[in-house]
C-alpha cells in the first residue's frame, strides 16, 4: 500500500517562519514535522511514499531526497505556485499512487494514529465498495463546530443532531475512484467529494481518542514540541 503526505500548503498562519521554510520542514523536536510521519509510516510497514509540494517545494526535495534516511522511497508531485487544494493535489498524484486504495496524511498534523490499520481498511474498502475511510477526532478549540458525524454503524455523514459532531483529522484512506471527476493539475477541494460520497453511504470512519494536533500556528508548534519531549520522541 502507498501513502501520500500533503505538503503543498503555504502556511500563512505560521508566518514569518514559513516565509523562508516550508511548514513541513519546521522542526518538531530534532527532526522536521514531516519526518515524524515518515518515521511512523516506515514503522507501520509503508515503503512507497508520495509527497506533493508547491511553496518552497525544492527545499522539501533537497532535505528529504529519496527518503533513504527514513527507510522509505519518496516520489514527489510538484504543483504550481499556490497549490491545487487537497483533491486537486491527490488527483494529480494518482499516477504515482496506483489503482488501489492509499493512505493520505495532512503534512501539518501531528498524531499517534496507527497507520498500520490502513492496510486492512484498504482491503475492506475494495470489498465493500466504499470510497473513503476517515479518522475523526474531538473538536479542538480552534474548530469547535466540527466537520462530520459518525454513526453507530461506522459511516461518516453530514452533521446530525443525534450523533456527535467530530473533526476530520486529515488522515484517511481513499479509493482512486473518489477522484474520477477531478482533472489533474486543476484546483479542487476534498470536502465536496466526501460529502457527495456520504450521500450514498460510501464513506466509513472511526473515532481516534489518542493524540492529534493541527500544527497550524506558532503556539501549536510549541505544543507539538512539548508533546514530543513528553512522549520521549526525537
Amino acid at each position: 500500500m502507498k501513502a501520500m503526505i500533503l505538503a503543498a500548503g503555504r502556511g500563512e498562519r505560521m508566518r514569518p517562519l514559513t516565509d523562508t521554510i516550508p511548514k513541513p520542514l519546521l522542526n518538531v523536536g530534532r527532526i522536521p514535522l514531516i519526518g515524524h510521519h515518515l518515521q511512523r509510516l516506515q514503522a507501520a510497514g509503508f515503503r512507497d511514499i508520495v509527497i506533493n509540494h508547491a511553496w518552497l517545494g525544492q527545499q522539501i526535495e533537497a532535505t528529504l531526497g529519496t527518503g533513504c534516511a527514513y527507510g522509505v522511497n519518496i516520489r514527489y508531485s510538484a504543483e504550481k505556485e499556490g497549490g491545487l487544494e487537497t483533491a486537486g493535489g491527490i488527483a494529480t498524484a494518482l499516477p504515482l499512487l496506483g489503482c488501489k486504495p492509499f493512505l493520505v496524511i495532512n503534512g501539518d498534523v501531528l498524531t499517534d494514529i496507527d497507520f498500520a490499520q490502513a492496510l486492512k481498511i484498504g482491503e475492506r474498502i475494495q470489498q465493500t465498495g466504499k470510497l473513503a475511510h476517515l479518522w475523526l477526532v474531538d473538536n479542538p478549540q480552534h474548530h469547535p463546530e466540527g466537520d462530520f458525524s459518525l454513526t453507530q454503524t461506522g459511516d461518516v455523514t453530514e452533521q446530525q443532531p443525534y450523533n456527535p459532531t467530530l473533526t476530520f483529522s486529515g488522515v484517511g484512506v481513499y479509493h482512486p475512484a473518489l477522484f474520477n471527476n477531478i482533472q489533474p493539475h486543476t484546483r479542487a477541494r476534498l470536502a465536496p467529494l466526501l460529502r457527495t460520497a456520504m450521500q450514498t453511504d460510501q464513506v466509513s470512519g472511526e473515532y481516534h481518542a489518542g493524540y492529534w494536533l493541527d500544527v497550524g500556528t506558532v503556539e501549536r508548534l510549541n505544543q507539538a514540541n512539548q508533546w514530543v519531549i513528553e512522549s520521549g520522541g526525537e
